[in-house]
């Protein structure tokens, strides 16, 4: 970061550069990610039209700011030169990021062949593109469309090829899925228009949203509320970290209970049309409330990532774009079949697979980058900080698992929302929580990290009146926790039984002046 500012401030060469790339890793493999593009939308057309192994997602756009952590990108496109530029970095492997074991024989076969397949296709494009400019060609057109601070949508689809539109295109695409959810009432209502009011029609719309939107919280909840008790009941955290299966074991079923759950009350809250009138039976009418009810939910959930400016409201959009058409198919079916036949679920399932595949793959990518990368988000401060990384994996797949099967439970809900299957489900979940107390957090692939510091205490600019060296941890395991695991090392380091929290000696961020650490 340093270096990238002194070259931007100082070089001969800062007001020539026509873009930049920034190549970065957060891990020893995986794709090349795009998670940064701008200022504008031109670097991240580009890269659509020239990547060869595309994976990009301008989702990560909006969630990089949060992140702890920044690049030599925000230097170049944003605080200096305002040059367009592109953010691409390798996120899995994150076990061995900067440490001592990050070496070559840790990367996946491919992966910097990829890379160099890209970055040298990207390379092509930005320089034969007739928008290379330089800084002052740039200042001078700061006004035309190629540079306005606009985010673009994009997104490769299982690295296969890339789907880019800009925002402008956003706008319309977007607000499409709101408007037929609003429109639809009425339409039902035109096309049977004395016994169908379009006010209860809509009613039991937003009833179905509202169930909908209940299943996916508690899909969220459930989760978090069995990490919690998974943490009371063993004696350290992370336990999924080494062994990444093991959160998908213990989250997922329990997540699905919560998706459900609403399904299985739905009868006792009645519907707002008066069936005796209306030639539909309650179960269609039951099905038709559900599936737009869950429609409007991601409809709204697309719109207000319109309304907040981000880029990520293509996810949601892409779901309640593909439940049209596997709706139409449900639609059809039924004409030649019950509703809650096995035939009419695999005809509404089939035009979801192109979504669901990419739901799959775009949230196991994450959760799997999140895992790794809680044993070095740092050390939250006692006690909750214990059960902040649990929480938030938890939560994680929980949002995944709604989102994965969210789509699928308007019609496949009567399959799925048996008592048998929740059982099942809650058994396997129990179980999980019981055998993870098994496992060891860590392993010679997925090591522990401790940072041996030197750490200055100073009065003033000058004055040093304490130098200390200590050992710190940058996950939820303590100190404590890796002596009493790994005898060998407190060994090693003349440390006795006696050591407690009360004894041990504890550095505070706020008095630091410098740290040198290697870990």
């Amino acid at each position: 970061m340093l270096g990238s500012h002194g070259f931007m401030k100082t070089h001969k060469w800062r007001d020539s550069i026509g873009a930049s790339i920034n190549v970065e890793a957060s891990g020893t493999a995986g794709p090349d990610l795009v998670c940064q593009s701008g200022p504008g939308s031109w670097p991240s057309e580009v890269y659509a039209e020239s990547a060869v192994y595309p994976m990009a997602h301008s989702a990560a756009q909006d969630i990089f700011p949060v992140i702890p952590g920044d690049t030599d990108y925000r230097i170049f496109s944003q605080d200096h030169g305002n040059i367009p530029s592109l953010d691409i970095i390798f996120l899995l492997g994150g076990y061995y990021y900067h440490t001592s074991y990050d070496t070559l024989d840790k990367l996946l076969p491919g992966s910097l062949q990829a890379r160099g397949d890209n970055l040298l296709s990207i390379l092509k494009a930005f320089t034969n593109s007739s928008k290379l400019q330089s800084a002052r060609e740039r200042e001078s057109k700061a006004v035309t469309n190629d540079y306005k601070d606009e985010r673009a949508v994009f997104f490769d689809y299982l690295s296969w090829f890339l789907i880019f539109y800009s925002r402008r295109v956003a706008v319309v695409l977007h607000s499409i899925p709101i408007v037929i959810f609003f429109v639809m009432p009425f339409l039902l209502h035109f096309w049977d228009p004395r016994s169908r009011s379009c006010f209860a029609i809509f009613y039991d719309f937003v009833k179905g949203m509202l169930f909908h939107a209940a299943g996916i919280i508690l899909a969220i909840i459930f989760p978090i509320i069995l990490s919690i008790l998974q943490l009371f009941f063993s004696n350290y955290a992370l336990i999924w970290f080494a062994h990444p299966y093991l959160a998908f074991l213990m989250f997922i079923p329990c997540s699905l209970v919560g998706l459900l759950i609403p399904r299985t009350v739905w009868d006792c809250f009645p519907l707002s049309q008066d069936v005796s009138v209306i030639k539909k039976s309650e179960e269609a009418l039951a099905e038709e409330a559900r599936f737009w009810g869950a429609f409007g939910f991601y409809a709204c959930l697309t719109s207000a990532y319109l309304v907040a400016g981000l880029s990520g409201g293509f996810l949601t959009f892409a779901v309640s774009a593909s439940m049209l058409p596997a709706w139409i198919f449900f639609s059809l079916s039924i004409k030649s079949s019950d509703h809650q036949s096995l035939r009419s679920a695999v005809f509404y399932v089939i035009p979801l697979i192109p979504c669901l595949a990419y739901s799959v793959y775009f949230g196991g990518f994450l959760t799997q980058f999140l895992i790794e990368k809680m044993g070095m988000m740092g050390a939250v401060p006692p006690p909750y900080g214990y059960y902040v990384p649990d929480v938030v994996v938890a939560a994680t797949v929980g949002v995944v698992t709604g989102w994965c099967v969210g789509p699928l439970i308007p019609v496949c809900s009567h399959w799925l929302a048996r008592f048998s299957i929740l059982q099942l489900l809650s058994h396997v979940s129990v179980l999980a929580l019981a055998l993870s107390s098994q496992f060891f957090p860590y392993s010679n692939a997925a090591p522990k990290r401790v940072v041996f510091q030197h750490t200055l205490v100073t009065t003033d600019v000058n004055r040093i009146v304490d130098s200390s060296y200590e050992f710190s941890v940058v996950d939820s395991n303590s100190l404590l926790f890796l002596f009493k695991y790994a005898p060998e090392v407190a060994k090693e380091l003349h440390i006795g039984q006696e050591l407690s929290f009360e004894t041990a000696n504890m550095s505070h961020r706020e008095t630091w002046m410098v740290s040198k650490f290697r870990i």
